[in-house]
């Protein structure tokens, strides 16, 4: 029998061998996964037993991590601002780099908010979880997405003040809200290939591509905001590095104001704001 540290340097060194990325961490992971024990845990048990039985199960997912299976569907979590949202095949993870967003619709107070293409709802159940006298609306074109954002819904407790509907974009939509946020599918489709496998093969196609060039969901959503957006509501939505110029100059064209493009950690572009006027210009 191994001891706990032998197990996950021979996972570790396994993947090595393979050529996965952040190998220690995730044969870490992995280890913790079948153990049923915190990963932050590790180094407190790492003198103890590890069963026979325990190591082969890590090894059965760490066949599963070298066949190019995200690491997240083989844990069935993702975290995402400070919490850990249940993903699998039928949504697209939710990403660091979305977070900027969340700390972009936060610093302003908001009642109702809609999410357009919620996905897993790691960005509306964020939302609600971090205002609790908000409520919001969350949709997608998908039912089995919408299933998964439930479920998530459910876990961080905000299901009570958030609504789901199938929906293409605004098509189901009805109301106003003072916060519109959506991450749609930007990546045109001749870039789908370029994509890594455990991106291109295991998430959903839908919510990574339009098929086109990247910017017709954007061109839906920009034109159906100023109606659904109160006086000085705002609408964020999360774009590719490329797009900021093309993204801003629909918001300009479709009578948003006070349009910005934040920056991600990285210093990448990775959100445009815009906001509808406090005051019809036509009034």
């Amino acid at each position: 029998m191994t001891t706990v540290q032998g197990g996950l340097r021979a996972l570790t060194s396994d993947f090595l061998r393979d050529g996965i990325p952040n190998a220690a961490r995730e044969a870490r992971l992995l280890l913790a996964h079948a153990m049923s024990v915190p990963h932050e845990r590790m180094s407190l048990l790492a003198q103890d037993d590890l069963s026979e039985d325990v190591l082969q199960s890590a090894y059965v997912m760490a066949s599963r991590r070298k066949a190019g299976e995200p690491i997240s569907h083989i844990l069935g979590r993702r975290s995402f601002f400070g919490r850990d949202f249940f993903v699998d095949e039928r949504v697209l993870d939710p990403r660091p780099e979305t977070e900027c967003m969340i700390l972009e619709a936060l610093k302003r107070d908001f009642k109702v908010v809609l999410d357009l293409g919620t996905g897993s709802g790691a960005i509306v159940v964020t939302l609600l979880a971090e205002c609790p006298a908000a409520t919001g609306i969350a949709t997608d074109l998908s039912e089995q997405a919408l299933s998964v954002a439930i479920q998530n819904a459910k876990t961080h407790g905000v299901e009570d003040r958030l609504g789901f509907e199938v929906s293409d974009w605004f098509a189901s939509v009805v109301g106003q809200f003072d916060l519109i946020v959506s991450n749609p599918p930007y990546i045109a489709a001749d870039e789908m290939d370029a994509l890594q496998p455990e991106v291109r093969l295991y998430e959903p196609r839908m919510a990574l591509t339009d098929e086109g060039d990247g910017l017709s969901a954007y061109r839906r959503i920009v034109a159906g905001a100023p109606a659904h957006l109160t006086p000085g509501g705002r609408l964020l939505v999360e774009i590719g590095p490329t797009q900021a110029a093309d993204v801003s100059t629909m918001m300009e064209e479709a009578g948003l104001v006070s349009v910005r493009v934040l920056p991600d950690l990285d210093g990448r572009d990775r959100v445009v704001v815009g906001e509808k006027a406090d005051i019809d210009p036509q009034t």
